[in-house]
């Protein structure tokens, strides 16, 4: 691993600051890179202070001054870590918004924090910003970074990223040592960032993050998962979530790791493996769709290739339980598979915003990927426990990276599992502009998290799921929807699953196939379809997801097990609310919006006719009219319209 000496977080307490020392000592090293027509093209450090310095003057210009708030949205770019660390500089406030976020919520943060500029990547994001017209009072300034289709804008509050860094760099000119006297002013103790929380409501609020804090934090993770400048490291998550703030800009920036950018999400993989990353960092529905992937490939591979995958996994699965690698696993699959995929190089990887299934750790782990769970909350400056070296298990989350993060288990039952609260030093300094959320959530310096979890007897940290979601039958059972639907989606074919049950007698499941494999599935099979909901209604599918829930059913207790499922029309989406922005699902939202489904489960019923519009994110319609059909898993099997050829596991 890594080991270098970290710059003094004391003195180098902000971002702005910790960019002006690389740029000083380490000038000509690249900082970033970003994949740009097929190219990957480096930025170094002192290139990289160069158009902060002309975007911080840039935006004093614009009139832009201490204590504002500018917005940036896009995809994960050069240019918005360098806008955020210029909104720092200036002593400004940076806001990152989701770039799928919808109008109403893009309206809703802009208007909340009073934005008076936004740097946009392209014309989609400008649209979405222009779209809302006068319900942005408060926006006078879109800075646009990529000009391809913008000639046909005459909005007066639009500028061109090159405009603002000549402006910039004009003040640079003639007030030369302006840029430095604005970074020297900068203290580790002002609110640099403002990150929207996950949000189980449809207006997320903002944590108030000082940059100190914020490198303060890195530096106690750094300490448990070094990193150097030797390091690469592939940003795909979304920039405004708090964990690739930590990655991308914190970590980055502390630790000189380089950081590269993917040319679109369509070529990620690609890009990912071009560059061979030392660490990386991926949420669990990007796990599970890898997984998922792998295990699809071995559908259209020869025989003999299906049979060593089969025994490679065997034999790596058995190993990992006994403790150690399998040579022969490793030989005969994990090491070309590793190199598929552009694993061979990882030192490191993580996973966190959501629980990863225990399948799919394994998965992973068998594969040699060095896969270790985390855990945290915005508020927290997101993860503070991890798993350490070899000390990995794939149900708990690990322990605190230092002396300094207190975590213990609030009012525990008698199998001690309570709520998880939390405190330490670099914690958030409350909710901006919200007295009433901060006091409910942070109380005598303690982070309540609304997490329901324990302490195993390593000390490791298990998390359950949220105690507003876990539920009990109405025979008095106590169950974790979470945890048996990360055991669904392992399955290939499975996409999403929603378990319900709570007060009822039984457990039943709404399942979102996932459509890309069980589309190749289907026509590998000669079963004709048109649309996804035309898809998931066909009975061959229902067949084949009925095997996929009976091999979960298997492994649990009887009261854990689905007794009923049906196919969902349409993939739950977080445009429509059904998921938060980290893909966590949004239990009230599902349960107000299917209730008419739910309650057909619970009422025996075998079939439910659906006749509904659904709405895309470009504004298009379109009219479902369908039937789910109800499984009901207590019932034999109903034999398949035709013949499908077998699929290995």
């Amino acid at each position: 691993m890594s080991a270098h000496t970290l710059p003094d977080t004391a003195v180098h307490d902000t971002l702005p600051k910790l960019l002006s020392l690389h740029a000083r000592e380490h000038g000509d090293e690249v900082a970033m890179r970003e994949k740009d027509f097929g190219i990957w093209r480096p930025l170094t450090w002192a290139q990289m202070e160069a158009r902060t310095r002309a975007f911080t003057l840039g935006l004093v210009q614009l009139g832009v001054k201490r204590g504002d708030v500018v917005g940036l949205i896009g995809d994960n770019r050069p240019d918005w870590v360098m806008g955020e660390i210029a909104a720092h500089a200036l002593g400004g406030m940076s806001l990152g918004i989701y770039r799928d976020a919808m109008d109403e919520e893009v309206a809703y943060l802009i208007t909340y924090a009073d934005v008076a500029v936004v740097i946009a990547e392209d014309e989609e994001q400008v649209d979405k910003l222009l779209n809302l017209g006068d319900r942005l009072p408060t926006l006078r300034h879109i800075i646009y970074s990529d000009p391809r289709g913008m000639r046909k804008y005459h909005d007066p509050r639009l500028m061109e990223a090159a405009e603002l860094v000549r402006r910039g760099e004009a003040l640079h000119a003639e007030k030369p040592g302006l840029y430095a006297e604005l970074v020297a002013a900068g203290k580790g103790e002002d609110v640099a960032v403002l990150c929207t929380t996950s949000g189980t409501t449809s207006n997320p609020k903002l944590a108030m993050l000082p940059a100190g804090r914020l490198l303060r934090h890195c530096a106690s993770y750094l300490s448990v998962d070094p990193k150097g400048p030797e390091d690469e490291y592939v940003s795909v998550l979304p920039l405004s979530w708090i964990m690739e703030q930590i990655y991308a800009v914190g970590m980055g920036m502390l630790s000189r790791m380089r950081v590269n950018f993917v040319e679109e999400a369509e070529t990620m993989m690609n890009d990912f493996r071009e560059i061979g990353p030392s660490f990386v960092l991926f949420a669990p529905r990007l796990w599970e769709a890898i997984a998922a992937d792998v295990r699809a490939r071995i559908m259209d591979a020869s025989p003999f290739k299906q049979t060593m995958y089969d025994y490679g996994m065997k034999l790596g699965l058995e190993a990992l339980a006994d403790g150690r690698r399998s040579r022969i696993a490793d030989q005969i699959l994990f090491r070309a598979l590793r190199d598929r995929l552009g694993f061979t190089n990882l030192k490191s990887a993580a996973t966190g915003g959501a629980a990863l299934g225990p399948d799919t750790f394994r998965f992973f782990q068998a594969l040699g990927v060095p896969l270790r769970q985390i855990y945290g909350q915005t508020e927290t400056m997101g993860a503070y426990t991890v798993h350490r070296g070899d000390d990995v298990d794939f149900d708990s989350v690990g322990v605190p990276f230092d002396d300094g993060i207190e975590v213990k288990v609030e009012n525990p039952d008698q199998n001690g599992i309570g709520e998880i609260v939390t405190r330490h030093p670099n914690m958030f300094t409350g909710y901006y502009r919200n007295e009433a959320a901060t006091v409910a959530d942070l109380r005598d310096g303690w982070m309540h998290t609304g997490d329901a979890g324990y302490f195993d007897k390593k000390g490791h940290l298990v998390i359950i799921d949220r105690i507003k979601d876990i539920a009990t039958t109405a025979g008095g059972n106590r169950f974790s929807p979470q945890y048996i639907e990360n055991k669904l989606k392992f399955s290939p074919y499975v996409a999403e699953a929603v378990i319900l049950g709570d007060r009822r007698d039984y457990l039943a499941a709404i399942v979102c196939i996932r459509f890309s494999i069980v589309a190749k599935w289907a026509e590998k099979n000669r079963i004709t379809f048109t649309t996804y909901s035309d898809l998931a209604s066909k009975p061959q599918v229902y067949e084949l997801l009925r095997a996929e829930v009976e091999k979960v059913n298997a492994t649990l207790p009887e009261f854990q097990r689905v007794s009923k499922f049906l196919l969902l029309y349409k993939e739950l989406d977080a445009d429509d609310g059904e998921l938060t922005r980290t893909r966590k699902v949004r239990r009230g939202v599902i349960a107000e919006k299917y209730g008419d489904i739910i309650d057909a489960i619970y009422s025996d019923r075998p079939a439910i006719d659906v006749d509904t519009t659904i709405t895309f994110q470009d504004g298009t319609k379109q009219r479902i009219r369908t039937t789910l059909k109800v499984v009901d898993l207590q019932s034999p099997a109903t034999p398949p319209a035709r013949k499908t050829q077998p699929v290995a596991a």
